[in-house]
């Protein structure tokens, strides 16, 4: 590890284990306590980190249901869509994309019944022209993190 590359190491350790006590990254970085501190307080102002979270298991918690939801959004109301979305807890992901829909979000929920209702609550609003939701029979990668590839300089 060259200090070049401090922060993509640390970021990359922090995939590995985001619990992972600054004195153990500090050992696996071979750096200081307070040289971790410090990139680490740099990475989270920039934004790069954006908080510590447990990675849940939503299937053993009861939300074994995930729907994949394509919405086509009237006109210039799409800002007005995606909001809404985003508050509904269900909704783990919501993106604004190109192609034949305007709005894919993905969803979590304990039954179809509690689906068919979300569904049916979206499709009052509207400003939402058309819907199409497929529920995902198998999830083969969730929530996946990468590491960063080290740029040697």
């Amino acid at each position: 590890m060259t200090y070049e590359t401090l922060d993509t190491d640390l970021v990359n350790a922090l995939l590995n284990n985001g619990r992972s006590s600054l004195r153990n990254l500090a050992e696996e970085l071979d750096v200081s306590v307070t040289t971790v501190s410090n990139h680490l307080s740099d990475l989270e102002e920039a934004g790069v980190i954006d908080g510590y979270t447990p990675i849940l298991d939503y299937d053993a918690l009861g939300y074994d249901v995930t729907a994949v939801m394509q919405f086509k959004v009237e006109g210039t109301a799409l800002p007005d869509v995606t909001e809404k979305l985003q508050q509904y807890e269900q909704m783990v992901s919501v993106y604004e994309v190109t192609g034949d829909h305007d709005v894919i979000a993905i969803a979590k929920f304990t039954d179809t019944d509690q689906m068919n209702d979300q569904i049916k609550s979206l499709l009052t609003d509207p400003n939402i022209n058309e819907s199409n939701t497929s529920v995902v029979l198998n999830s083969v990668t969730e929530g996946k993190q990468f590491e960063l590839e080290v740029k040697e300089q």
